[in-house]
């Protein structure tokens, strides 16, 4: 095997000393989702700070532990806290985690994410389902030799975000009477937010929200064969669009605003997964 697969094989091999648990959905909570615990049968827990080698989450807010349980009997591995690029860490250290979850079993990696919408109707407190991404601005976590164990060369990207998955998520929104929009999202490497002319620029590219994560992870998952689908929350309109300066603080009192129906929606698309 090659260094990354050794990593997740030795990160798995720790792991699996405290739990043989084998989850189907791979979760990763972005802010307004922190406390989607609550809404999981939790049977364990895993502080990353117990995985030797593992990085780990430096933002406020994110706690930093894997969490294992059950949405309805749908079986689930959920990361309280997610590794970003602009924490100095190398895109290998940001998209272990996935390739980490993929190896304990997952299938499927569900991505949420705050974002910024770039206005064509977005709204503060909108729910995004991503249709597509764009991912051109960071850097590539395939990028290096291939390890096959882990995947082809050259994977596949036309359908990056799951057909299906996304029509259960379409289904799940009509039943909870959630609205929910769809688009494209972009990731930039923050952690500054955007200028007006980057906004501009990302409009122009056919982008409808933006943000600091998410598009490396579903790059990783594909490598792997995982199935992948996400949902944005705008938390605030992005620079240019706003008339108010931007800030974290804003990001988390929206997102707080928006969690019950962010946390319904979904809880109810897990339990169909």
């Amino acid at each position: 095997m090659g260094k990354i697969a050794d990593r997740v094989t030795d990160c798995l091999e720790q792991v699996r000393k405290r739990t043989d648990f084998v989850p189907r959905v791979a979760l990763i909570l972005g802010s307004g989702l922190g406390d989607f615990a609550e809404q999981i049968h939790v049977v364990d827990y895993l502080d990353y700070s117990e995985i030797s080698g593992f990085p780990q989450s430096t933002v406020a807010g994110h706690k930093g532990r894997f969490v294992f349980g059950y949405v309805e009997t749908t079986p689930v591995v959920a990361m309280q806290g997610r590794v970003h690029y602009y924490e100095g860490y190398s895109m290998e250290d940001v998209v272990l985690p996935v390739r980490l979850m993929c190896a304990m079993g997952a299938e499927i990696l569900f991505l949420t994410n705050a974002a910024g919408g770039l206005g064509d109707g977005f709204e503060c407190g909108d729910l995004m389902l991503i249709t597509d991404h764009i991912s051109c601005f960071v850097p590539n976590p395939l990028i290096g030799e291939n390890e096959e164990t882990l995947g082809v060369r050259f994977p596949d990207m036309s359908e990056i975000y799951h057909k299906e998955l996304r029509e259960l998520i379409r289904l799940s929104s009509r039943e909870l009477g959630i609205p929910l929009r769809e688009g494209v999202y972009v990731q930039l490497t923050g952690p500054s937010f955007e200028t007006p002319a980057e906004i501009r620029m990302c409009k122009m590219l056919g982008a409808s929200a933006v943000g600091m994560s998410t598009t490396v992870e579903a790059v990783a998952a594909r490598h792997m064969g995982m199935k992948v689908c996400g949902i944005s929350f705008i938390s605030n309109l992005a620079a240019g669009i706003s008339d108010t300066p931007l800030s974290h603080e804003e990001v988390k009192e929206a997102a707080d605003r928006v969690a019950p129906k962010f946390q319904a929606l979904v809880k109810m698309s897990i339990s169909k997964m």
